[in-house]
C-alpha cells in the first residue's frame, strides 16, 4: 500500500548508502518525495562527480510520486543547507518523515511514524517522532513507543507547526541559561553541565549544527519526542566520508527489527529513566570498559520478546 505520508530525503555525494537508503524508501512507495541536495564543494577533487551520481539515483523512482527537487548550485555546509532544505519541505508540506542518506530505515518505520503524525498532529505537547532506539535493546514499557526529552535525528518526522518554532540560531540561548531552564530538563548536574556547555558553543558558532538548534527549540517549547520501543532506523553512514560521524561509533550499524503492532501509551509524560539512558548511552562519554561491552553487545543477536 502506498504511504500517504510525504517524504523528505537529505542527500549529498555518497551515491552507495544513499541507494541503500532510496531502496527502503522505494519499498514504501510514498505518493510524494521531497529531495534536497547541497552542491559539489569546489576544492574537492570527484566531488561534482559523486553529488551528481548521487542526485541520478532519484531518477529511478519508478511509481506513482510527485518528486520534487531542491538542488542547490554552490556549497551552501550542512548546517545551512539541511536548515534551508528542512525550510522548503515544511513549506511545502503540513508533515513530513525525513531521512537522510546515512539513515537506513526498516520498512515499519514509515508506518510508524505515519500513525503518530496523525495521531498527535494537534497535540503541541509532542514536537517530534524519531525512529532511533537506544536504550542497549532493552524495552521500556509495554506499549509501542515511549516519550523522550531527546530528539533524535537519524530518521524522524515532525509537523509544519514545530518547524515554524525552530530557532537556528538559538537568539533566545542567553535568556533560556540566564532563567537556569536547563535544571527543568536535567536529570543530573553532568547532564545540566554538558547542554550547557553544547549549547553554548552552538551559539558562539563554534560548532556547526542543525540538530543541536532543533534539540534546543524542542525543549524551549517543552516538547517530546516519541521513540519507538525497538530501533527502526541504522546509521550506515559512519566513515571518512561522512560529515560528522567520522569515527567509530557503537551507535554505528545497530540492528533494526519490526514494530508489528501499534499500542499507545495512555500517558504523555516523558520516560525519566529512559533519558537518563540515553544521556549516558549517546552523549556522556563511556569508561573504556563500558565501551568495550557495548561494542560486543552490539554484535549479539536479539529478538523482541513475546508480550
Amino acid at each position: 500500500m502506498p504511504l500517504k505520508t510525504p517524504v523528505g530525503f537529505l542527500i549529498y555525494n555518497r551515491p552507495k548508502v544513499t541507494q541503500r537508503v532510496f531502496d527502503e524508501i522505494a519499498r514504501a512507495k510514498p505518493e510524494m518525495l521531497l529531495v534536497v541536495c547541497d552542491g559539489p564543494r569546489t576544492d574537492r577533487t570527484g566531488e561534482r562527480e559523486q553529488v551528481m551520481a548521487t542526485r541520478a539515483i532519484i531518477d529511478q523512482v519508478d511509481w506513482p510520486c510527485e518528486v520534487l527537487t531542491n538542488f542547490s548550485s554552490e556549497n551552501m555546509g550542512c548546517k545551512r543547507r539541511i536548515t534551508s532544505g528542512l525550510a522548503w519541505i515544511f513549506q511545502v508540506v503540513q508533515e513530513a518523515i525525513i531521512l537522510e542518506d546515512d539513515c537506513l530505515p526498516e520498512p515499519t518505520f514509515f508506518t510508524f511514524c505515519q500513525d503518530l503524525l496523525k495521531y498527535y498532529r494537534d497535540d503541541q505537547r509532542v514536537v517530534s517522532i524519531s525512529g532511533n532506539n537506544f536504550q542497549d535493546k532493552q524495552l521500556q514499557s509495554r506499549y509501542s513507543y515511549y516519550f523522550s526529552k531527546y530528539f533524535h535525528c537519524w530518521g524522524w518526522a515532525s509537523w509544519r507547526r514545530v518547524w515554524e518554532n525552530f530557532d537556528p540560531e538559538m537568539v533566545t540561548w542567553p535568556d533560556f541559561s540566564e532563567a537556569d531552564s536547563l535544571s527543568t530538563f536535567s536529570d543530573s548536574h553532568a547532564e545540566k553541565i554538558y547542554w550547557q556547555r553544547v549549547f553554548g558553543l552552538q551559539y558562539e558558532g563554534q560548532i556547526n549544527s542543525w540538530a543541536y538548534p532543533w534539540l534546543y527549540s524542542c525543549w524551549a517549547q517543552s516538547g517530546l519526542t516519541a521513540i519507538p520501543d525497538v530501533n527502526l532506523v541504522s546509521n550506515i553512514g559512519f566513515g571518512t566520508d561522512a560529515t560528522h560521524t567520522t569515527g567509530d561509533s557503537h551507535l554505528a550499524n545497530l540492528p533494526t527489527g519490526p514494530l508489528t503492532s501499534m499500542n499507545h501509551p495512555p500517558l504523555c509524560v516523558r520516560n525519566k529513566e529512559a533519558d537518563q539512558h540515553c544521556f549516558k548511552r549517546c552523549y556522556q562519554r563511556p569508561p573504556r570498559l563500558r565501551r568495550l561491552q557495548l561494542k560486543i553487545q552490539k554484535r549479539l543477536p536479539w529478538k523482541k520478546p513475546a508480550a
